[in-house]
């Protein structure tokens, strides 16, 4: 079996971010015993300067893409749609806001030292899309992280510090500068780039495509 290194650069407001993931999963469970993962989630923010107070998701579509009230519609149909396919609740009536997710990377960052990544982020993006809480609330997100199984002193301690905000900064920056400008990015072995929030197939054929061009 060959295993691919594969950095998912995402946000945890990005819904795109949470369908392009559970396909890559999904892609993942097809090709089980040919190719495996070890998957480290980058962190993009799509709304960094948005204030603490967040911004509406009407308001902020409408100013941000040009999206109009029937428009939002129709885009918010399309993701839950998709989302339902793959088994990802969005509820749109659960969430009104969007928020700042810079302390959201700052855990992501630590739950990757500790070994917990992925289960840190399905906590997230479910959070945010399917029971429409504040990412950008410290006390949320304490208890985002410790109801995926992490120690939440230490969360506490992260969120009340600037504790690996320079690794974020860093690591936003390094795939800004190598021509990140939307997310999801799913790099595959650090140059195979698949962008979007693809179907299943294409992500099980860029798997296998791949795994097959690796020495064993």
């Amino acid at each position: 079996m060959k295993t691919l290194r594969i950095d998912f650069v995402s946000d945890v407001v990005c819904p795109w971010c949470a369908i392009g993931l559970s396909a890559l999963e999904q892609a993942l469970q097809r090709t089980q015993g040919e190719v495996g993962a070890e998957i480290h989630f980058q962190p993009f923010e799509l709304n960094p300067h948005l204030p603490a107070e967040g911004e509406g998701i009407g308001e902020h579509l409408q100013r941000k893409y040009g999206m109009d009230q029937a428009q939002l519609a129709d885009n918010q149909e399309r993701i839950r749609a998709r989302g339902a396919a793959l088994g990802f609740v969005f509820d749109f009536n659960a969430r009104s806001r969007i928020w700042n997710t810079f302390d959201a990377h700052r855990l992501l960052h630590w739950a990757g030292i500790e070994g917990g990544q992925r289960a840190l982020k399905h906590a997230l993006l479910q959070a945010y899309f399917s029971e429409g809480r504040n990412v950008s609330d410290r006390a949320t997100l304490v208890d985002i992280a410790g109801a995926a199984g992490f120690d939440v002193a230490r969360a506490q301690a992260i969120l009340g510090s600037g504790e690996y905000a320079d690794e974020v900064r860093e690591a936003e920056q390094f795939f800004t500068r190598n021509g990140i400008s939307g997310v999801p990015a799913v790099i595959i072995e650090r140059k195979h780039l698949v962008s979007g929030g693809q179907p299943v197939e294409v992500f099980e054929r860029a798997l296998r495509e791949i795994a097959a061009g690796i020495p064993a």
